[in-house]
Order: structure tokens, then sequence, then C-alpha cells
């Protein structure tokens, strides 16, 4: 006999005990207020950085203070001035110089890896842009001129905290000359906040996202989409791990119709015996390459599972699509989460290494 699934509400009121539904309700306006908060009276520095001629750079970040620099990089590979690149890592690469810019992101300040790749950069001479809400790296912003910091609204879960944080690497950019000025973010941030008002579950008896996630509880999980939106994937993969407690597999196309391709099926997609059970979320736009977009409908047609959804991203530029991407999948993974079962604010598993290396020390 069928048991009765809970009102979305109750689940929400039942697990969600940190308010992470809410997080993502305000997406949209803290991406607005960060995306306007720069300007050279309130941080002198700019005029400087804005003067330097760069030869990129280079984001530093982990989980979710990392995935912002990602974003950046495919931003700026469509229509930047200056290669962007996004490193997780505690060592910092070799060929970095000071003719690169460094964007040190972590939300808490205190991430190690981060910390150890500033402290690298300013052995090598580098200027560092740090985002972060307090800790040792605001710290630090304190104690030595070439390291500038853009201060970031302190008191969530750092993956909850994209808008401010992507928001405020994006306007650094504008402001430096190395992403073009978008004038239309008025009426982006308008058609975002229509979008987060539509995905979002809670708002009656409609379906949507609550719909989908019930198809999606018992699947295996496939992300796919084209190269521009590989920071869109990966984002929604740790997005389902941390929120949701799930697994996700990805694939770019067209890399991955050079080899993984295979490994999913012959004439048709899956050779795998539990293919039927495989679901799969296509993440598209209307900017895709011509050739890109025949392949995913190629796959589309040859695939061997009827659990299959293309999540089309709305919007005017590359920004906004993925921004509109960000807003749906985070109505995803938390609503699987406490649909799962799962309190979307927990990450017991870090807490419990970080605790383990702390103790190492």
């Amino acid at each position: 006999m069928d048991v009765p699934r809970l009102p979305l509400d109750a689940a929400v009121a039942a697990l969600d005990t940190e308010g992470m539904f809410g997080y993502v309700a305000r997406f949209v306006d803290d991406l607005e207020a960060a995306l306007c908060c720069l300007n050279d009276a309130a941080m002198p520095w700019l005029p400087t950085l804005r003067r330097r001629t760069w030869s990129g750079v280079l984001c530093l970040g982990m989980g979710g203070s990392g995935a912002g620099g990602a974003f950046l990089a495919s931003l700026s590979a469509e229509a930047g001035r200056a290669p962007v690149i996004q490193h997780s890592d505690a060592r910092l690469p070799s060929w970095a110089n000071e003719g690169w810019l460094v964007m040190a992101t972590s939300y808490s300040g205190n991430t190690a890896e981060t910390l150890a790749s500033v402290r690298q950069a300013l052995d090598r001479g580098m200027t560092v842009v740090a985002l972060a809400s307090g800790g040792e790296l605001a710290g630090m912003a304190e104690t030595n001129d070439t390291i500038h910091l853009v201060g970031v609204p302190s008191g969530q879960p750092p993956r909850s905290a994209f808008g401010h944080l992507f928001g405020r690497q994006v306007a650094v950019l504008r402001s430096l000359g190395l992403l073009p000025d978008d004038v239309g973010d008025a009426a982006m941030i308008a058609r975002l906040r229509t979008a987060s008002t539509a995905h979002d579950p809670r708002g009656g008896p409609s379906g949507g996202v609550d719909d989908l996630v019930t198809e999606l509880l018992e699947r295996p999980l496939a992300l796919v989409g084209p190269t521009e939106l590989a920071p869109v994937l990966t984002r929604f993969k740790n997005q389902l791990n941390e929120n949701a407690g799930r697994f996700a597999r990805i694939g770019v196309v067209p890399e991955m119709n050079h080899n993984e391709l295979v490994a999913w099926g012959g004439p048709g997609w899956f050779c795998d015996p539990s293919s039927e059970s495989q679901a799969v979320l296509l993440l598209t736009w209307s900017g895709m390459q011509e050739q890109v977009k025949s392949r995913i409908d190629w796959g589309v047609r040859h695939l061997q599972t009827e659990a299959a959804w293309m999540l089309q991203g709305e919007g005017e530029s590359l920004l906004e699509v993925m921004m509109h991407h960000c807003i749906v999948m985070d109505w995803i993974t938390v609503t699987l989460a406490v649909r799962g079962g799962k309190n979307p604010t927990s990450i017991d598993p870090i807490i419990g290494l970080k605790a383990h290396l702390n103790g190492l020390q």
C-alpha cells in the first residue's frame, strides 16, 4: 500500500531546521546587492588595480567558495579580456607570478587550502583580492598592503552564499575592465526573481519542482550539458552532494561524446543493466553551438531511459542563463533533501573530516 506523502511545507518544517529554503529564496536578492556593491570611494585600491595590465586572474577557493571562479572562467571565455582560471588546491601553480591577479575566496576566511595558496602568492609578490566574511583571510588583508578585502555578509553555509560571493566576483572583474559591463542588470534581476518565485516548490499544489523530485528520489542521477555550462553542472553535482546527500555523474558535451559515450551504450545510451532506472537532466540554453545542440538532440533520441528532462536555461546572456540554472538546481536539491528525509544544511561527514584534520595539527 502506498504511504501518503507529507505536504511539502510539513516536510520542510520538520527537516529544514537551519533555514536553507530561506537562503535559496533570497538568492536573487543577494546577487542583486552584490553586483552593485563596489565603488572607488569605498574601495580606493580599485583605481590602482585598474591601471595594471593583468596576464589573467587566478581564482582560489574550495567547495561553495570556489564555485564562482569556474563560472567566471566560462564568462571570460565567452566575452572576457583576460583568461580566468579556477584553482582548488593548497599549492599554487608553478607559473603563477606577479603578472596574474589572485582572487581568493573563502566565505569563512579560514579555508586551509586557500590560505596556503595566498601565502605562496604573497611570497611571489602577487596582488590578491580577497572575498571573505571574516577569519584569517580578512585579517591578512588588514596587515598586508597587497591584499585587498571585499567583505561578504556572514552567518550562513558557504554554498548558500553563492549570490553574495559570485556577485562580488563579477563586480570586481567588471570594475577592472576584465568582464564587460552589463547595462541590463536590472531587467535580468527582475526576470530571475520571477523565475525563483515560479520554481519555489512551496508556492502551492501546481507541481513542477516537487513533482520532478518525486521522479528523482529512487534513481541514479546524470547531469549533461555543453562546455560553457560545465561550471553549472559541477555546482549542480555539488549541491546534490551537500544539500541532498546524493551522488551524480556529469557529462560535458562535446568532450563526453569522444569517450564516455561508449560506456553509455551502443546505438542507444546506457549499456549498464540498471540503465532504465537512470535519471538524466540535460541542461541547455539558446546560445549553444549548433553542432553541440545536434549532439544533444542525437543523445535524447537514443536514451534508453524514459526518465529524462530538458532544463532550459532562460536569459538574454550567458550570465543570466547560469543564474537561472542555479535557481532551478537549488530548489531541486533542497526539495530532494527533505523528500529524502535529510536536513538540507547538514554536512556531518565534512565536519567530521575537519575535526580529524584539526586534531593532527
